[in-house]
């Protein structure tokens, strides 16, 4: 099926990890045809990933802020802007998590990276690129939330909260825009071996990463673990028009992980 993407404009945050979601969702983008920009804090990464664009034949480029910072966000979708003329998918990937511990032994400055990057990003990026798509009334933004954030998990409550924060914010703008042309739907990936599950602190266990991942996949009812490319799929059906009669939905791609949690 032509999705329909062919020289669209996607901005994907998050995208510098050469083992993250972000990575397979801007590549998956770029083989439907979207010129990508990419927008990390690690620029060395995403110049890598870039340069995977544009192997495949488009346009990338690779800008360096922090989403947590309106100041570096807005400048970031400015230069965006002006090399490609406008920002046709928003996709808020970037993402982090504490070590799991009890929240009566959580300190607030603990709290802060959970909130900040999992919730405060998506607000500031998406702030900073929806302007110009109410303007010409046509865009697509895909928030990456979690299961836990509306099951939960237990030693993660205030990642889970803020997950579930992005959550109830992808319906209530979806409410806000409809009918705008603007279109806002969300993904919670599954868990998959990425540099987000080996630098949250999950893997601190007695077991060996390849014992660990291989007892999580043990867990999963597909029997693996999500992959990028899993997620880049999903959201390349949703940023396209194909998905045009979908809007203020939370989508689970985790192998069935969250039938078996409820």
């Amino acid at each position: 099926m032509d999705l329909g993407l062919k020289d669209r404009v996607a901005l994907v945050t998050g995208g510098g990890s050469q083992t993250g979601f972000g990575k397979g969702i801007a590549l998956a983008l770029a083989k439907e045809g979207c010129d990508i920009i990419i927008i990390d804090k690690d620029l060395e990464g995403a110049k890598k990933t870039a340069a995977e664009v544009e192997a495949l034949g488009r346009k990338a480029v690779a800008l360096e802020a922090d989403v947590t910072k309106s100041a570096q966000v807005n400048g970031a979708v400015k230069n965006a802007l002006e090399r490609f003329g406008r920002i046709d998918i928003l996709v808020n990937d970037a993402g982090a998590a504490t070590p799991p511990k009890p929240f009566v032994e959580k300190t607030e400055a603990e709290w802060e990276p959970d909130i900040n990057i999992n919730l405060k990003g998506v607000l500031i990026c998406t702030r900073a690129v929806l302007p110009q798509m109410l303007e010409r009334k046509s865009g697509k933004i895909i928030n990456i939330s979690s299961g836990v954030g509306r099951y939960g998990m237990a030693n993660s409550a205030v990642y889970s909260a803020a997950k579930g924060g992005v959550v109830a914010f992808t319906r209530s703008l979806a409410k806000e825009v409809i009918g705008s042309g603007v279109y806002v739907n969300s993904i919670s990936p599954g868990l998959g071996d990425t540099n987000f599950l080996r630098t949250s602190g999950i893997l601190k266990t007695a077991e060996t990463p390849p014992e660990f991942l291989k007892h999580v996949s043990a867990d999963i009812p597909v029997g693996r673990m999500t992959t990028p490319q899993d997620i880049g799929n999903m959201v390349a059906f949703l940023a396209s028009d194909v998905s045009s009669d979908i809007v203020g939905q939370v989508f689970d791609v985790d192998g069935g992980k969250i039938i078996a949690a409820l």
